[in-house]
């Protein structure tokens, strides 16, 4: 768990519009989406290009995420 704090600051939580304003003001590869659902929900539906770590495995998957990219995590 540790590990988790030393990536994700506090920050205001943001709704589907931010999030969309956000990434529709971004250029695709300057942010990560994480879906941290179960691979079937991820199955069934997703965010275009958004990253799948189930978020039992977060801890563990770490290394996966860049730390110097804003992350929107759903």
């Amino acid at each position: 768990m540790i590990q988790l704090k030393k990536l994700f600051r506090p920050v205001p939580s943001i709704g589907p519009e931010q999030a969309r304003e956000f990434i529709a003001k971004h250029r695709e590869g300057a942010y990560t989406v994480l879906d941290v659902r179960q691979p079937e929900e991820y199955e069934s539906e997703h965010i275009p290009g958004a990253k799948l770590i189930p978020l039992p495995a977060l801890d563990d998957s770490l290394a996966e995420l860049d730390p110097q990219k804003p992350i929107i995590a759903y």
